[in-house]
């Protein structure tokens, strides 16, 4: 069994500008208690976002990749486990939260938008959940939940149905789905729990704010707030990402 004195760590990729469900999860674990081990691309935001968890008074720590390849996924795994050495730390929850979009008419899509769609959101997903599972089959099981490890996903809208310029990001996120529910099938009798999250929304971040302006951003009734979470009822949700 895991003992207490076991410092638990969260490893989550995908942060967007700092600013998202990323970048939120990161921080909701880091007042839990959590070392965050935070994955993007980019220094400048992991940066950034592991500064604001520590002068908070929270763990992170950064670890940029210039890519969301299997090798450059691998390579960050690694440097996380050197930073957070077993026993004194376990590598306990992942999230994998990146993402690309497509929002174009199916035959405006070129080869290579397909390609970087099925990159990031399949190919990407299975090398984070490889790196997850190795950890997580490494550690004692906890008694306060039973389990080793929880991996998490982040979907969409468009992980349950498309919409008219959704085909390329609508196939990727089906199939982020399908693989967690491989996984959860595969991995949840080793006491590893899997699990995928259908943000079912527009969400508030800067980007969104920038689009659809302060009106739109005051109206907690059309959008969704990854700080505090709220109900989103807007039609427009079938284009969510």
């Amino acid at each position: 069994m895991a003992t207490q004195a076991t410092k638990r760590v969260l490893v989550v990729a995908g942060l967007g500008n700092g600013s998202d469900t990323g970048a939120a999860t990161a921080r909701l674990f880091a007042k839990k208690g959590y070392n965050v081990a935070l994955i993007a691309r980019g220094k400048d935001v992991v940066e950034k976002l592991s500064q604001e968890i520590r002068t908070s008074g929270g763990q992170a720590a950064p670890f940029a990749v210039e890519s969301y390849s299997a090798q450059d996924i691998a390579s960050a795994w690694g440097a996380i486990r050197n930073h957070y050495p077993s026993p004194e730390y376990n590598i306990r929850a992942a999230v994998f939260n990146a993402g690309y979009a497509v929002w174009k008419p199916f035959l405006d899509i070129t080869p290579e938008e397909v390609q970087t769609s099925l990159q990031t959101n399949i190919a990407s997903a299975f090398a984070f959940s490889r790196e997850a599972i190795l950890s997580f089959k490494e550690n004692g099981i906890e008694e306060v939940n039973g389990k080793r490890g929880i991996l998490i996903f982040t979907g969409a809208t468009s992980s349950l149905r498309g919409n008219v310029v959704t085909s390329a990001i609508a196939a990727g996120k089906h199939g982020l789905r399908a693989l967690s529910q491989s996984l959860a099938k595969e991995f949840g009798k080793q006491n590893i729990h899997v699990a995928h999250s259908i943000i079912d929304g527009i969400i508030l971040v800067d980007r969104s704010r920038a689009e659809k302006g302060p009106e739109w951003e005051a109206n907690e009734d059309v959008r969704l707030n990854p700080t505090v979470g709220s109900v989103c009822t807007s039609p427009e949700c079938i284009r969510c990402t």
